[in-house]
């Protein structure tokens, strides 16, 4: 963010009002800058973009996306900002810092927007591999042979998405996601200072910053399209009936959000009643030789991963394993759509 061309004086109104309690205008903050010399021109953008409101309802539109940068200079390494944005009320209804992108954190992510706000009626996300399947570019995973067309397959995450009744649209240009472009360009450039002034050197110090810009970004900022509060025009969108959120309940026939909220595989047992899993060997409960089955893997933390076993609608069993052993914190490849009609 261009801290090489000019200042950030929002920033700077917001440090004097957080450290010694004064409020002071973003205004007042750059006449001082002009009147000491500090003052530099911004440089006019080259790219301009839309930035009319498109939708008419909070919910309609969840725009979702990750962000690969360094954030806290002090920790050394890059971390992944994931986030999701309301696309009429700018609200930022989702923001974590994880330190691996993968299909199932991205998954976390959509367990947490709907358990807090419910069931919105569109994602729209980039082509990543994660959200879709593109031809030519994720086929190698399959036989050579074999051939799938775009959206032939359906992505981990996209499997939830269908599960829980929302639709996916793509962003077919970078242009096209610039609605949430720019709010990570406010975070990107308020996190890193404030990382550095605080010597943040851990991811659990980083999001504790992190909630902090995203508590002021949705409660106190006034959005520079909308001329509105994030939080204040989501409220009176919701009073006024211009709502597309859905009331959050387990899809039937689970009964547990863990079942649904899971990362999907389908397993052959061998004739001694065990499967393989990564590097893994082990038996499942209830299951015979050369029977199939089906997985269910739920991160719990960033510890462990609950797995759920059924065959033929019918929970067979439940286990325990470290993620590390799961390797959950890599990409995983697409998978074919599984449906389960039993107890969870």
């Amino acid at each position: 963010m261009g801290a090489t061309f000019r200042y950030n004086y929002s920033y700077a109104a917001k440090q004097i009002s957080r450290k010694h309690k004064v409020e002071i205008s973003d205004q007042t903050v750059m006449n001082r800058a002009k009147q000491w010399g500090y003052y530099k021109e911004r440089r006019k953008s080259q790219n301009k973009h839309d930035s009319l409101v498109i939708t008419n309802n909070t919910g309609k539109l969840i725009q979702h996306d990750s962000s690969h940068h360094l954030f806290a200079p002090l920790a050394g390494k890059k971390w992944y900002l994931i986030t999701s944005l309301d696309d009429f009320s700018r609200l930022m209804v989702e923001a974590r810092f994880v330190e691996a992108e993968s299909s199932m954190e991205h998954i976390k992510s959509l367990e947490r927007v709907f358990t807090n706000h419910g069931f919105p009626y569109s994602y729209y996300t980039d082509s990543h591999s994660i959200f879709r399947f593109v031809a030519g570019r994720d086929d190698m995973l399959f036989h050579k042979n074999y051939y799938v067309p775009n959206d032939g397959v359906d992505t981990q995450w996209l499997q939830v998405l269908k599960e829980c009744g929302v639709i996916r649209r793509n962003a077919l240009s970078p242009q096209a996601k610039g609605k949430i472009e720019r709010p990570y360009q406010w975070l990107q450039d308020h996190i890193v200072r404030r990382c550095m002034s605080d010597k943040v050197t851990s991811i659990s110090q980083g999001q504790k910053i992190l909630n902090e810009e995203v508590q002021f970004y949705n409660y106190k900022r006034i959005h520079s399209t909308t001329g509105e509060i994030p939080y204040y025009r989501f409220q009176r969108a919701k009073r006024e009936g211009n709502n597309l959120w859905r009331s959050f309940t387990i899809p039937k026939p689970f009964l547990l959000k863990e079942a649904v909220f899971a990362f999907r595989l389908k397993r052959h047992a061998d004739g001694y009643r065990k499967i393989s899993l990564k590097k893994l060997k082990f038996n499942v409960n209830g299951l015979n030789p050369y029977d199939d089955v089906d997985i269910r893997i739920y991160k719990c933390d960033n510890q462990t991963s609950k797995l759920r076993f059924w065959r033929n609608e019918r929970l067979l069993d439940t286990q325990i394993f470290k993620n590390d052993q799961l390797a959950l914190s890599k990409k995983q490849p697409p998978a074919k759509s599984l449906h389960f009609t039993g107890e969870t």
